[in-house]
């Protein structure tokens, strides 16, 4: 399963997340368990993310040099 998703949808939070743009999943069981998705958001305060309706995003796999990159700037 992916580590990165890309927001299709804004809607509801447009000032925490920005379409079209990837961002890093977290695993959790129990939000996933729930239609829902913890994700690190333009927030960035919260280390631990924050949880998100699953319909928000889609998931994407991207080259290995591409999430190391990515992970380092979550850093």
């Amino acid at each position: 399963m992916s580590n990165f998703v890309i927001c299709i949808n804004n809607d509801s939070n447009p000032g925490s997340l920005i379409m079209g743009k990837v961002y890093r999943k977290l695993p959790d069981t129990e939000a996933e368990s729930h239609n829902l998705l913890r994700v690190v958001d333009e927030d960035r305060l919260e280390p631990d993310g924050y949880l998100y309706p699953a319909s928000m995003f889609t998931s994407v796999e991207l080259p290995e040099a591409a999430e190391r990159a990515l992970m380092a700037a979550d850093a």
